[in-house]
């Protein structure tokens, strides 16, 4: 399941991104790769625990528990802290898959990766290639949204980063361990939740969003795992 999540931030939080980007120290992107990923990415990142990570990442944290539709999307257990990646002209990200487990370089978080989420800081029309492509059943998806949005998807998908022709991408990355571990779970939650709320829209009140209302959140309690 992939999902457009928008306006995750807005214009005044994306200047403040750019910002604090622009006086930040980068290292090599391999410094948080696995073994298979190293082989075949390229990129710069913000160190991790360094001020400028902490501080957009805090951000990042804030405006995802403001996000109705990323809490249903995900059900997350636990948002491992926001890494922030840049793609120069001849730079991209091969084809890869995130790695199982993640831990934070002081090991104070540990996490299972259920769901990989990127948050496009760049507009698209300040970069050439850059296109995220996430495989699933269905063939290879590919994204590129405005600044301020964000895609999630399983986090055992084939993916990777089209190399950047002209400009230069600015996006954050990071995982969700979620409450509901299976895939297809989750999916079916997503939906009905959705269906609810559309539901509650067109006809509110009505005596059957008691009972789908319940089936959620039984369900919830029957698959979730904390």
């Amino acid at each position: 399941m992939i999902v457009h999540i928008p306006d995750v931030l807005d214009q005044t939080q994306l200047a403040q991104c750019r910002e604090a980007m622009e006086r930040a120290a980068w290292i090599d992107g391999r410094a948080t790769a696995g073994h298979q990923s190293k082989q075949v990415k390229n990129n710069l990142q913000l160190a991790e625990g360094g001020p400028e990570h902490r501080e957009l990442g805090d951000m990042v944290i804030r405006a995802l528990q403001r996000s109705p539709l990323f809490i249903s999307a995900v059900l997350p257990h636990t948002v491992f802290p926001p890494l922030f990646n840049r793609y120069e002209a001849g730079m991209g990200f091969g084809l890869h898959v995130d790695n199982a487990i993640r831990q934070t370089v002081d090991g104070g978080i540990r996490i299972r990766t259920d769901v990989s989420a990127t948050l496009f800081l760049s507009s698209p029309d300040e970069y050439e290639g850059g296109e995220l492509a996430v495989e699933d059943s269905y063939g290879s998806h590919t994204v590129k949204l405005p600044a301020g949005d964000l895609v999630v998807y399983p986090a055992d998908s084939r993916h990777e980063v089209a190399p950047i022709t002209r400009g230069s991408r600015l996006a954050s990355f990071f995982w969700i361990q979620s409450l509901i571990p299976d895939k297809t779970r989750r999916a079916l939650l997503f939906d009905l939740d959705a269906t609810i709320i559309q539901l509650t829209k067109d006809v509110p009140g009505h005596s059957a969003l008691v009972s789908l209302t319940a089936t959620y959140h039984n369900l919830l309690r029957q698959w979730t795992q904390v």
